[in-house]
């Protein structure tokens, strides 16, 4: 077994603890299951003025608290949310580009704190990173050859002409040889897409997390890049995590939509219950604000759905965090922080408007199955990040 091949166990994973009693506790019978989120929690400490110096206040940025979830192999897991909402901070953390502050990931049910070195290239070759930006994310100075050829050695497969070319034919970059020399800016924005998600295959990778891999493509070639997402899914039996703000190519793409908001995952389930029976009032807010040339919506109608801005993240409100712009928010939502409640055929929302339905026991993207089983660095590749 070479290092690349070490299991994440061997190189310094260690075990974390649940952040909160809302956390369910997880089951490790699944052997579909690759990665998965227990109680993952991230607080940024902010720059001190000379206020607090005086004082002696330490404030942070909730960006991420008590998020669970599991990505399992052949399927497509949606997180959807508003900008600043904390998705692109859950998918650096299941990357391992941010230490966590509460919680454990787990690989292959091992509980995995990669660090950094041989351990992180052990984690990466696993676990690959496909950012938001294109462009940034492949060095300008150099040719696709180089970034093809580049993650093949970084993960101990070789790297010919011959093992890039195939990476270009995964990704539908034909011919291939037409585009190893080329450099990025003689590519369009899909085309560069492809070849960072061709980079991240290089690593013959078990898991794509998918930063709102199209959000700055042009609209007319979104839809070849999440098709061939899913052709890849398919045909590699990949788990894939993706990100966006647009519910509607959750709904298109997603088996599994997540959504969140102000740091918590409020709702989940099927991606075609979830966005076609809305239960948690932000997801309610999320589908009214999709453009659709289809619906018809008075000013009733809107207010109903809920305005206003999400909150501060470093005074985030007490109880629900969606009450100040919730049109539907009770005394109990202002100081009380509501758990899962299971709805039916698997979905669930973190809403006290349902407080007569049970707890929720499993983990978002568990199956309807599992139930019984169940108790309770931008600008580069995550490739080139395990390189230095």
């Amino acid at each position: 077994m070479t290092n690349h091949d070490q299991d994440p166990a061997e190189n310094g994973a260690t075990h974390g603890a649940d952040s909160s009693g809302h956390s369910p506790i997880l089951s490790d019978g699944d052997s579909d299951i690759v990665l998965e989120a227990r109680g993952v929690t991230k607080h940024f400490p902010v720059r001190r003025t000379v206020g607090d110096l005086v004082g002696r206040r330490h404030r942070t940025v909730h960006a991420v608290d008590d998020v669970s979830l599991r990505l399992r192999r052949g399927s497509v897991t949606a997180l959807v949310g508003e900008s600043g909402s904390g998705k692109s901070t859950v998918a650096r953390l299941l990357s391992q580009l941010y230490p966590l502050t509460g919680g454990e990931i787990r690989l292959g049910g091992v509980p995995v704190k990669a660090g950094r070195g041989r351990s992180f290239r052990a984690y990466v070759k696993q676990v690959q990173l496909i950012f938001q930006d294109p462009f940034a994310s492949l060095n300008p100075v150099h040719t696709v050859r180089y970034h093809l050829t580049r993650s093949l050695k970084i993960h101990g497969k070789q790297a010919t002409e011959a093992e890039a070319c195939e990476l270009l034919e995964r990704v539908q970059l034909l011919p291939p040889l037409q585009y190893l020399d080329k450099f990025p800016h003689e590519l369009s924005g899909g085309q560069r897409q492809r070849v960072a998600i061709a980079r991240a295959l290089g690593a013959d990778p078990k898991v794509l997390l998918a930063d709102e891999p199209v959000s700055m493509l042009d609209v007319s070639i979104r839809l070849g890049v999440l098709n061939l997402l899913r052709d890849l899914k398919e045909r590699l039996h990949l788990a894939i995590l993706y990100i966006t703000h647009d519910i509607a190519s959750a709904r298109y793409f997603a088996d599994t939509t997540l959504v969140m908001y102000a740091g918590r995952i409020v709702e989940g389930g099927d991606s075609e219950t979830v966005t076609q029976q809305p239960a948690h009032p932000y997801t309610q807010l999320l589908i009214a604000s999709a453009p659709d040339p289809d619906r018809m919506v008075d000013e009733e109608d809107q207010e109903e759905t809920g305005s206003g801005e999400p909150p501060s993240l470093i005074s985030p409100p007490e109880g629900c965090r969606f009450h100040p712009r919730c049109p539907k928010a009770m005394e109990r939502c202002r100081t009380e922080l509501p758990p899962r409640f299971e709805l039916d055929d698997g979905q669930w929302a973190a809403c006290w408007l349902y407080e007569d339905r049970p707890v929720a026991t499993t983990i978002p993207g568990a199956s309807t199955t599992d139930a019984g089983t169940d108790a309770g660095t931008d600008g580069a590749s995550t490739t080139e990040v395990a390189a230095k």
